[in-house]
């Protein structure tokens, strides 16, 4: 590029003109040709690495089915305590031989194969991934020998502090493949598999607790986590309401389940049962239609907005050790109304008000906080919903196993572009203009 421009600049000085005047149309397609080469490698050199990647991540669920490995992945799991500590510097050296340097072998090879066959497209750059592989076979080799021991992010001692990554792995994110689920939570760098597996979030053997529970939503949800193998618990305001897994989806198990009754106001009388909760499904909520009363606007904030926060905070409350950084969770419905019209003032205008103070509330809460932004499904609350309670729930739990955040379940197309400007700009404009409070 450089010869063509000093040849370029010889050329116009020789006929005395400006320079853009004898820039053929030739020239201009020369440039853009090379923008669009560079640009094609660069893609490469990023694909090489997230390919990189998903071997590696390939070659630890194998590590976990695969009987020859299995022997030599357990031994990793073996190499440490609940903090992360080594359980001895001769057992930590061991799995890193025989673990990560076998599984740092397996990256290198099978990048430089695909980078062959890259190579013979024209596409160089796939040998980035290659190169990028060899620097952690180099680390899990220096490891083996008690070198470089800080390059093992994922394991640095001590008591976790973050909330799980979503896109990223953080220490708090694998932590819970060694501590709270060993069959998910599979990547080492980006979350990208579990996501496709279904993987960043195990709900098996969680203990899950649901307000309005004996709602359309609440016992569709019961009987979807129930499925995943997560030990529910109802929370309902109705005295008489009688669960069990045999009433929901069909299922021929009489399992009961635990039902709990509370009322509006007295929330904090469930704190002590919250301590072993592990995720609490905001879920309760009313719906005046088109009454505008003074009652009615009371009724909608207490119960829409009010109760929910309370029970936010009890929860939080119970996020007491390193271990629930990374294991409790908030769900929280806060509807599609965040952003898009419910025919219904109030009850637009109560859950408007709880969404931004979830919003407001993950900035600094002690655990992972997601929103369920659910479009119009029948129930009582709104007869003439479209999509059905079961089919709602089913991608609720799909969607959270996925690892996602913001859990966006409707028909209109409008909430997939306005929620994430509307919540982005929120969060924003909370961080600015809000300071947290020691």
């Amino acid at each position: 590029m450089q010869v063509i421009t000093n040849d370029l600049q010889l050329i116009a000085q020789a006929l005395g003109q400006p320079i853009m005047q004898v820039i053929s149309r030739e020239y201009i397609e020369a440039i853009a040709s090379n923008i669009n080469a560079y640009g094609g490698q660069t893609l490469a050199a990023i694909a090489s690495v997230l390919i990189a990647e998903i071997l590696r991540d390939c070659y630890h669920i194998a590590g976990h089915y695969w009987k020859p490995l299995q022997p030599w992945h357990n031994l990793h799991h073996k190499a440490y305590r609940a903090d992360l500590s080594k359980v001895s510097m001769e057992i930590y050296r061991q799995a890193e031989l025989f673990n990560d340097v076998p599984e740092a072998i397996f990256m290198v090879s099978a990048s430089a194969a695909i980078a062959g066959i890259g190579y013979g497209y024209g596409l160089w750059a796939m040998a980035f991934g290659c190169i990028y592989a060899l620097g952690f076979l180099i680390m899990a080799l220096a490891r083996s020998q008690g070198w470089l021991l800080a390059t093992d992010i994922t394991h640095k001692e001590g008591a976790l502090v973050q909330l799980p990554s979503q896109w990223t792995v953080n220490r708090t994110y694998h932590w819970r493949h060694h501590f709270d689920r060993g069959e998910a939570y599979f990547c080492s760098t980006f979350t990208l598999v579990d996501q496709i597996l279904g993987t960043a979030l195990s709900l098996k053997g969680k203990n899950i607790a649901i307000t309005g529970a004996s709602g359309s939503m609440g016992r569709a949800l019961i009987a979807q986590l129930s499925k995943r193998g997560a030990k529910m618990i109802a929370l309902t305001s109705s005295p008489n309401a009688v669960f069990n897994l045999g009433d929901t989806e069909g299922s021929t198990k009489k399992k009961e389940i635990e039902v709990i009754c509370w009322q509006m106001g007295k929330e904090s009388e469930l704190r002590d049962r919250l301590q072993k909760v592990d995720i609490l499904i905001l879920n309760h909520g009313v719906n005046v239609r088109a009454a505008r009363d003074s009652q009615s606007i009371y009724q909608s904030y207490e119960v829409n907005t009010f109760s929910v926060a309370r029970w936010m905070d009890l929860f939080l409350e119970t996020v007491t050790e390193s271990k629930h950084i990374a294991t409790k969770e908030i769900w929280v419905n806060t509807s599609e109304a965040e952003v898009n019209p419910a025919l219904s003032p109030l009850y637009e205008m109560s859950k408007r008000a709880i969404g931004d103070l979830v919003t407001l509330r993950r900035l600094d809460a002690p655990c992972t906080i997601r929103k369920l932004i659910l479009g119009p499904f029948k129930s009582e609350l709104n007869p003439y919903g479209i999509m059905s309670a079961s089919f709602v729930a089913w991608a609720i739990a799909f969607l959270a196993q996925r690892g996602f955040r913001n859990i966006i379940v409707t028909i209109n197309p409008l909430t997939f572009i306005l929620y994430p400007i509307k919540e982005f700009m929120r969060s924003l404009y909370f961080r600015i203009f809000s300071r947290r409070q020691n």
